[in-house]
């Protein structure tokens, strides 16, 4: 009987730590969003983690009928991606991510975590700078 228990309980901490690697190690997609950075802070009560929000253009509709902004909110853990995000706020970025299926603490409240900064241009994005004849 002992060495039945003792099987069980290595399977179980396998399954959990397979769960516990899938909810909040796996990365589920990784790609490039693009907008108007809205707002760029750090903040948090015991993990202090920078969290920002793009504003794409165009807009999503989660229902028919209904228009809502098309918003990508963001977290980052590296200091190289918050000095680049921090003075660009109003600003057109192009950010790499990663999306996880769960947020951790220390990583930061979204589920979302921006990894790289692609490009920062001026106020406007560049469909909006080119000239129409």
């Amino acid at each position: 009987m002992n060495k039945y228990v003792k099987i069980g309980i290595l399977v179980l901490i396998v399954v959990l730590t397979a769960v516990v690697y899938w909810r909040y190690f796996f990365v589920f997609s990784e790609g490039v969003k693009a907008g108007n950075l809205n707002y760029f802070e750090k903040k948090g009560f015991v993990f202090k983690t920078w969290e920002g929000r793009l504003v794409q253009e165009g807009f999503q509709s989660p229902t028919a009928g209904a228009l809502q902004s098309n918003e990508f909110r963001f977290s980052s853990k590296s200091d190289e991606v918050a000095n680049a995000l921090e003075r660009a706020s109003g600003k057109f970025v192009e950010l790499r991510y990663k999306e996880y299926l769960q947020p951790l603490p220390w990583r930061g409240a979204s589920k979302y975590v921006v990894i790289e900064v692609l490009d920062v241009a001026g106020g406007k994005s560049p469909s909006q700078e080119l000239p129409f004849d």
